[in-house]
């Protein structure tokens, strides 16, 4: 089977009369040759959709750092207080095909604002828990609909977003979340003193504010075909797994996880404050240095994708990335820590929005890819949960050195798993690049 998938060509109408080539002429001035075409512009829903990730992150942002000292509010130990923050993930991961099976069989739009609901209703559910079983399970809850609204939101960029940006509203998107889980933790800090179930409640009146808006502007209008066009089906797993650049992001997405999800936040303080030239107090400060080294390279990152192609950019982050953590184990001073940290971030920033396109290019306009997006996200799911552990266990017995090496090793054979893959922007793209 071909590994091309999905050209992105309109598909022909079924019937109707063409247009008159005069009144198509007439209605447009004709181009210069050698002109630039117009810019591609963000759809409105699209917009839609990145203030609507700002606000999830932002709320998650809130709920994050008080969720441990919650849970032991019921007199649990830190195991199961952990447990609590694991149960979150772990919903995911398990419901992400049923999540997929839904999107399938009722569209993106309406899965994205059910998911919305439920994580609202379970958030301020869990503010009023009365037991360490109920949190838990409301914490569970949230992870069901986590995984709804995140495989659907997957879906609609793809939808909606033109081919020729899809790497800069990929950015965009990323942006929005980094921004959110930055202003999360500084806007708790400030309701510290209202106790552990003021942040759930503002998070779920936040995620409702949030649903209204989606459920007003995202119509749904444009998700449908063009009249005369024949839908063509759902893509299925198989048929994505066909093409070498997804099997190749499910490499790259398991081990972005692994690295940057997984043990660069379960890891990484606990290397701080074993390393007698850096300490525990400034472990937020590298994650926030990280971020940094994100934001900047996110920008930057989705022109290049669309400009220079997924390929090229998605593995120079992974390689970038390899090489900040592979010596990050030996930082020995806070210069070191800081400097590596922001190349770490710089990394993860150009791999980013050059895995989201790739998928969404796969994937295409014309296609339903639920399961498809939802097995890409499991693929990340399992590295953010596998790499703590597996880190974890290297660290005790060999030391954080090797184990931040070994997570290196991961995004370099991530990096070596998309030689034989295929480049997927489409070739109506802007490039910079003089045509040959």
């Amino acid at each position: 089977m071909a590994d091309h998938l999905v050209p992105e060509t309109p598909q022909r109408p079924e019937s109707g009369p063409a247009p008159k080539p005069a009144l198509a002429a007439a209605a447009q001035p004709a181009a210069r040759p050698g002109a630039a075409a117009p810019p591609e512009v963000v759809p409105r829903e699209i917009k839609v959709l990145i203030a609507s990730a700002f606000v999830i992150a932002l709320g998650y942002g809130l709920v994050a750092p008080v969720l441990p000292q919650y849970a032991q509010s019921f007199g649990v130990g830190v195991a199961a207080a952990s447990v609590i923050v694991s149960v979150f993930a772990l919903a995911r991961l398990v419901f992400a095909p049923g999540g997929g099976a839904l999107i399938t069989r009722f569209g993106e739009r309406p899965i994205y604002l059910t998911g919305l609901v439920i994580v609202a209703l379970s958030t301020g559910a869990a503010a009023f828990a009365n037991s360490y079983g109920q949190l838990l399970l409301f914490r569970g809850l949230g992870g069901v609909g986590s995984t709804m609204f995140t495989v659907s939101a997957m879906g609609l960029i793809v939808r909606l977003s033109p081919p020729g940006i899809r790497g800069r509203i990929s950015s965009y998107y990323g942006s929005a979340f980094l921004i959110g889980n930055i202003a999360g933790p500084l806007v708790g800090s400030l309701l510290a003193g209202w106790g552990y179930r003021a942040p759930f409640l503002i998070y779920s009146v936040a995620l409702m504010i949030a649903a209204t808006v989606v459920a007003v502007f995202l119509s749904g209008a444009s998700l449908r075909p063009k009249p005369g066009t024949i839908p063509l089906p759902p893509m299925t797993f198989r048929e994505a797994l066909s093409d070498s650049a997804y099997r190749s992001a499910l490499v790259s997405g398991f081990a972005n996880g692994w690295a940057n999800f997984g043990t660069r936040i379960a890891v990484l303080p606990l290397f701080a404050a074993a390393t007698t030239g850096i300490g525990a107090g400034v472990a937020g400060a590298g994650l926030a240095v990280f971020a940094g080294g994100n934001a900047l390279a996110l920008q930057a990152g989705g022109r290049l994708v669309d400009s220079s192609g997924r390929k090229r950019v998605l593995m120079t982050g992974l390689l970038i990335s390899a090489a900040a953590t592979v010596t990050f184990g030996y930082a020995a001073n806070l210069a070191m820590f800081f400097g590596l940290s922001f190349v770490a971030g710089a990394g993860a920033g150009l791999l980013n929005p050059a895995q989201q396109a790739c998928v969404a290019d796969v994937v295409g306009s014309e296609r339903n890819g639920g399961k498809v997006l939802a097995a890409f996200q499991m693929s990340q799911d399992v590295g953010t949960i596998t790499g703590p552990i597996l880190a974890g266990f290297i660290a005790d017995r060999y030391g954080f050195g090797p184990a931040f090496a070994v997570t290196g090793g991961v995004l370099l054979v991530a990096a070596l798993a998309w030689l034989p893959a295929r480049e997927t922007r489409p070739v109506s793209a802007p490039s910079k690049k003089s045509p040959r």
